[in-house]
């Protein structure tokens, strides 16, 4: 059902959407930024957003809308000036096509991705769809669902702060938007463009990005994650009013109000460095947890992608498993790992001396089929970090077994 959100409601959404975004999905800071500035004035005409289900948004088309780069690139940002544009571009080469854009949709769940949707819809005048391209935050575009679902990527808009716009139109092979394979070749040959392109200094490691264009027609494929924003605002919510306090009170409030069934996969601990390299629109780093004998290490792009247990000698957690931080005591309980580690990669000062346990679920199963893209997409990145065994859920791992099950 639809509702109406306002500024009083971004602080638990970045909250939300930060936990379920796997360290990913930008920072608490950059959307925080952006979300103080939402008020009714000379930027935003409104400061309501309507939100709808997959099955409301049937009044004209969708579009996907969303900061591309490094998250402590974008942390001083105080208007989502790039994002708005790119979406202007697509209304613009819809109208000349008779078509109308009505909603726009996160790529994925994070603190940053459902403010950005949220904060253009209201600059624009248009409604926010409840659901998400993956449940969690991913390093790239082809391990969204909207790339699974071959959506076509043409056109692409990618426009810089400064409103610098690049349009990307691939040329299909076949017929006017190629056949299916084509379309999920094209998202990967997308990402491969757009990463050099934010990384540029025009672009200074991110920029708005604008596309997969969707109809009515097409949502309940592409978007077959939903009421995610509702989760994250209810799981905001819930933080801010301190009903959450322990990592066993988080798996129990996971499995009762959503049914997600979340395991610690660390013992309680202290997080005690970091490592950090920003490139190509990437934050690539560790964070390291001891707990008594044991130290682990979370390894991520962004997003936390690998865990691992120094008693063990296997992972402890693979990606699209997702992956969150539990800090207790007085002060923030979630963080993702640009907010954790700081630009220069020493850990963010309020986190020290905190007790902290990793907790873990596995991923929606459109993100686990086996042979499909996004799948292939998270093998083939963990390969390029070293692990080279196949895909086993978090629930098997935590077990010491390696069967591989779909």
């Amino acid at each position: 059902m639809a509702y109406e959100l306002g500024p009083q409601d971004l602080e638990s959404l970045l909250l939300g959407g930060a936990f379920f975004g796997s360290g990913g999905g930008g920072t608490i800071t950059s959307a925080r930024h952006l979300a103080a500035n939402f008020h009714e004035g000379d930027y935003y005409p409104s400061e309501r957003v309507r939100v709808v289900s997959v099955e409301e948004a049937s009044d004209g088309d969708t579009v996907m809308v969303a900061y591309m780069g490094a998250p402590e690139a974008i942390n001083s940002t105080s208007y989502p000036i790039g994002p708005v544009a790119a979406v202007r571009q697509v209304q613009e080469r819809l109208a000349t096509q008779g078509r109308r854009l009505a909603y726009v949709v996160s790529p994925e769940s994070g603190a940053l991705g459902f403010v950005v949707a949220c904060l253009v819809a209201a600059k624009l005048g248009l409604a926010v769809v409840d659901a998400d391209g993956a449940g969690r935050a991913v390093p790239s575009l082809p391990m969204l669902t909207y790339a699974a679902a071959e959506i076509s990527p043409r056109p692409t808009f990618l426009v810089s702060q400064g409103e610098l716009c690049v349009e990307l139109d691939v040329t299909p092979r076949g017929s006017t938007n190629g056949d299916l394979t084509h379309q999920q070749d094209v998202s990967v040959i997308v990402e491969q463009m757009t990463r050099p392109i934010v990384a540029a200094a025009q672009f200074g490691e991110f920029g708005g990005l604008a596309m997969w264009i969707m109809t009515p027609a097409q949502l309940p494929t592409a978007l077959p994650i939903r009421a995610t924003l509702s989760r994250a605002l209810q799981l905001g919510r819930a933080l801010q009013a301190g009903q959450i306090g322990s990592a066993t009170a988080m798996i129990d409030y996971l499995d009762r109000q959503f049914g997600i069934v979340a395991r610690a996969i660390s013992q309680p601990g202290e997080l005690v460095s970091a490592e950090l390299d920003t490139a190509g629109g990437f934050d690539l780093g560790k964070v390291y947890l001891q707990a008594g004998g044991r130290r682990y290490t979370v390894v991520y792009q962004n997003e936390s992608l690998l865990a691992w247990d120094s008693t063990r000698p296997q992972p402890i957690l693979l990606a699209p498993d997702s992956l969150a931080y539990f800090v207790e005591g007085p002060g923030q309980a979630v963080y993702s790992n640009g907010d954790l580690v700081l630009a220069n990669g020493e850990l963010a000062p309020e986190v020290k001396q905190r007790t902290v346990t990793l907790l873990a679920w596995q991923a929606d199963p459109a993100l686990r089929i086996p042979g499909g893209l996004i799948l292939d997409s998270f093998q083939q990145l963990l390969a390029s970090m070293g692990y080279l065994g196949p895909y086993v859920p978090v629930s098997q791992l935590q077990q010491g077994t390696t069967e591989v099950v779909a």
